[in-house]
């Protein structure tokens, strides 16, 4: 087996040193556990169980076709990620890719923005399984716990948290064991459901997913916002953000690529593949949902504000399979999780290695029974955590904040949830819009996964589709607008991308993590021609 300019292919171990690092994790996993923490972390089940009802309620079933247009933009960055992953299979991905694209201060902005986004995930998937867990202990010990308390979030979450970061210190072989088995949920949870749901409970004919459901009009909106009438134009672009949460992710196959055997042939299809799949099985779920709404005003308006859990509970009345959807659901929570607190950790070692970091000298360690990089983990443990804390606060009146008003009722992690979608889609765009550039002056990809004369293209509708999703998920409408009113919460979503861009600029100008990043690239440099000179005058 060659490489695409003849060469035989590198061991994996030589590969990583050719790009300055030693093989300190362990190397272990294969391609379909690669697969399977992309997948999990993209998690159809959790995207879908948290999201559908803002979906359905501003667009109707047709939203179902918004998926397509999700999945095929975001192919287009998985992708350039692909090439990227292919040439530099390294932890750490986005950070370590645009470093070498763009230079040591772009890398170091690019894993600023995407390790703050994967941190707040944790916290927003954590937090997102309460009253689903709630519900599962309820109904199997007759318990009364209200998932929806803020004491009852928070200790559900912190026991997720917990059992997440010992399950990721426990080490990589076991966290890919556990997203395998969390793979099967994932397909139980939508495969599976949707065969129940279309062979016992269909209300509806096909053509009931084209249609709105009155959603583009105030007067029957079950949310209560007004499109005017308009649904390509106002209640699509409302309810695209529901898909956009959960076509993401398929890029922590390059975050562990250190961990995977054949990385540079196993990561670019690990990520593609878990986003094609991932969108297939997204369609067949959200279709068998939709088509068994109860008929009727009252079932349609159900379903769009109660969401899954009312549509599950009139389809479905055995306690055996509503208990078995339950514990299935709690699962694919608590992989998507731990999957996406291993990519942080992985970021956070790749930061500290490169001395990018503060306290880098403890967040590198591995340890040398697990091969984990256990501060690391512990890290992307304890911030999200803290984090869960903000459960706790739901202002009673608004908040004005100069020119922007924070609106009463609304829980702060509300904010964070859409920070965490635009901190993706930003540290996204960055990437592939530093892959053109470089492109450009020319740079060529070294991996066996090439574009080729493809690449300019993909680039340039990658690029065009963030940059027009990130418009979309930060633009301030007023909090009387659906979206200021339904997701964004008017300027919040800024607000908070300032926040971490004002912290991120304060650090970088004092503490020159761009400098450090070069000196330490200098000092392997440095060590990598003493070994080659020690090795020549040893043979």
């Amino acid at each position: 087996m060659e490489n695409n300019d003849g060469k035989k292919p590198q061991t994996d171990e030589a590969r990583l040193a050719e790009l300055g690092y030693r093989q300190e994790l362990s190397r272990v996993m294969t391609l379909f556990e690669n697969f399977s923490i992309a997948f999990c972390y993209l998690s159809p089940v959790v995207g879908i169980y948290s999201l559908y009802a803002l979906s359905l309620g501003t667009a109707g079933p047709a939203f179902i076709w918004l998926i397509p247009v999700v999945v095929i933009g975001q192919l287009f960055v998985a992708l350039i990620f692909g090439e990227l992953g292919s040439s530099y299979p390294i932890a750490g991905a986005l950070f370590q890719w645009s470093k070498r694209l763009m230079g040591t201060g772009y890398g170091w902005w690019v894993g600023w923005m995407y390790g703050w986004a994967l941190i707040i995930t944790v916290a927003s998937v954590d937090t997102g399984v309460p009253s689903y867990f709630a519900d599962l202990i309820n109904n199997l010990f007759g318990t009364h716990l209200n998932g929806t308390s803020p004491n009852t979030i928070l200790l559900i979450s912190t026991l997720y948290l917990v059992g997440q970061t010992l399950f990721n210190v426990y080490g990589v072989r076991f966290l890919g064991s556990i997203s395998r088995i969390g793979t099967w949920f994932e397909v139980l949870g939508t495969v599976g459901l949707a065969i129940i749901l279309i062979a016992f409970t269909t209300h509806h004919s096909l053509g009931y997913l084209f249609t709105t459901q009155g959603t583009t009009h105030l007067k029957s909106s079950p949310l209560g916002v007004n499109f005017g009438g308009n649904w390509w134009a106002g209640a699509a672009l409302i309810a695209v953000l529901g898909p956009v949460y959960i076509f993401y992710g398929f890029e922590s196959a390059g975050d562990v690529a250190e961990e995977v055997v054949n990385a540079s042939r196993h990561v670019p299809r690990a990520m593609i593949s878990a986003l094609i799949f991932g969108g297939i099985v997204s369609m067949i779920l959200v279709g068998a949902l939709s088509l068994a709404i109860p008929s009727g005003p009252k079932g349609f308006a159900l379903a769009a504000t109660q969401g899954v859990p009312a549509i599950l509970q009139s389809a479905i009345s055995a306690k055996f399979f509503q208990d078995l959807i339950l514990f299935v659901i709690c699962f694919a929570f608590f992989s998507c999780g731990l999957a996406v607190q291993g990519a942080g950790a992985r970021l956070v070692f790749s930061y500290a290695r490169d001395r990018a970091v503060p306290g880098h000298r403890v967040l590198r360690r591995i340890s040398p029974r697990r091969k984990t990089p256990v501060a690391a983990i512990l890290l992307a443990a304890v911030i999200p955590e803290l984090l869960s804390l903000l459960v706790h606060y739901t202002p009673s009146k608004p908040i004005h904040i100069g020119f922007i008003t924070y609106p009463a009722h609304v829980n702060a992690l509300s904010a964070l949830v859409s920070f965490g979608v635009s901190g993706i889609y930003i540290s996204f765009q960055m990437v592939v819009l530093a892959y053109l550039i470089a492109r450009i002056r020319g740079w060529r990809p070294e991996g066996p996964f090439q574009l080729g004369k493809w690449s300019y293209p993909v680039a340039i509708l990658g690029l065009i589709y963030g940059v027009g999703m990130i418009v979309n998920i930060v633009a301030p409408t007023g909090l009387t607008s659906p979206r200021g009113a339904l997701f964004n919460f008017d300027w919040l979503t800024l607000l908070v991308d300032a926040i971490i861009v004002v912290i991120g600029a304060l650090y970088f100008a004092f503490g020159r993590p761009n400098r450090a990043i070069r000196a330490a690239d200098k000092e392997r440099r440095v060590e990598a021609t003493k070994d080659d000179t020690s090795a020549a005058t040893t043979d």
